[in-house]
């Protein structure tokens, strides 16, 4: 299998110490660069920004999938299944207050997976989501 090269995203945040809170300490995403406009993150081998940009995050739009109100704009990982099973049992215990909480979707289709959604401080929409078999990621 070829390594797959890490994606980059810059994402707009109301507070730098909440992010520094949020990705690093809550989720535990190592942190690399920063200045005092914005901060890196190895979230799961990726790197992802978060800027500055009081007033500029959280978008409420939503679309219909499988019953829920699925955040548009929203970014994520695919993890292993017993990787997203300890992090939904983690993070329900944390009482974090999901948009869509953990549960298996498509159930019974080529697509089905495990997902959740979650908010930063900011108001950015996280998913984390699981295959059974990952090599239905992109099955129709």
């Amino acid at each position: 299998m070829t390594a797959i090269p890490p994606f980059h995203l810059a994402f707009p945040v109301h507070d730098l110490a909440e992010a520094r809170a949020f990705y690093g300490g809550f989720l535990g995403c190592p942190e690399g660069r920063s200045s005092p406009e914005w901060i890196d993150f190895d979230f799961y081998g990726h790197q992802i920004v978060a800027h500055l940009a009081p007033g500029g995050a959280g978008d409420h739009r939503a679309n219909a999938v499988d019953g829920h109100g699925v955040p548009v704009r929203h970014f994520g990982v695919v993890l292993p299944m017993a990787d997203w099973q300890a992090t939904a049992e983690r993070l329900t215990a944390a009482g974090v207050d999901f948009v869509i909480e953990p549960y298996v979707r498509f159930k019974g289709q080529p697509g089905e997976q495990a997902t959740m959604f979650f908010k930063d401080p900011s108001g950015n929409a996280i998913e984390l989501k699981a295959f059974a078999d990952i090599g239905n990621l992109f099955a129709k």
